[in-house]
């Protein structure tokens, strides 16, 4: 996936504001397992990522709540670093060998101030971001563990393939009993 198409998939960049992006945008590859983001710190770039698969996971007395996965065409951020620049709470692991493109969103900032076009593109990265937390929410308060793991796979039938039951199971909220009951009961 190149970096222009997924900066597009968010809002359309006249190419000259496109330039501008990848002129401070760098390839990077980083193996499985690697914390991309670790917490409690202040991360100081965003990824977009090319190929591979994510998790973004929080700590909770000795389990790891899975809350969100990321693949192809999706983007790496500590939303509290890059907004209040401030320590994050999450930790991304790579699930498999990532090709990623990074940013240091002090340049990305500077962007916004440069070029309207860039600042548009970042208000509707923001809006998009806050619609993908709003679902989530959502659907983990009025869905049944069941409806959820239908929709996940409508939605991304490729992580059942790609990411471990027990990653699916926790970001399901439910123990990996209970997904296997579930994936018993809809085949």
């Amino acid at each position: 996936m190149t970096i222009d198409t997924i900066l597009n998939n968010v809002y359309t960049l006249p190419q000259a504001s496109l330039a501008k992006i990848k002129d401070n945008t760098v390839e990077v590859s980083y193996p499985k397992t690697h914390l991309i983001i670790k917490d409690n710190t202040v991360e100081h770039n965003i990824y977009f990522i090319k190929k591979g698969i994510v998790r973004a996971y929080s700590d909770f007395d000795t389990t790891e709540v899975t809350f969100w996965f990321g693949k192809e065409s999706e983007t790496i951020i500590s939303m509290r670093s890059y907004i209040e620049n401030k320590k994050g709470y999450e930790k991304i692991e790579l699930l498999e060998d990532c090709d990623l493109y990074k940013l240091e969103t002090s340049k990305l900032k500077q962007l916004f101030f440069d070029d309207i076009h860039i600042a548009n593109w970042g208000r509707k990265f923001a809006e998009q971001e806050l619609i993908k937390t709003e679902e989530r929410l959502i659907s983990r308060q009025f869905r049944t563990a069941t409806e959820r793991y239908q929709d996940l796979l409508k939605n991304n039938s490729d992580l059942i393939k790609r990411v471990q039951l027990g990653h699916i199971a926790s970001y399901l909220g439910i123990t990996q009993v209970s997904l296997s009951r579930i994936r018993a009961s809809i085949k």
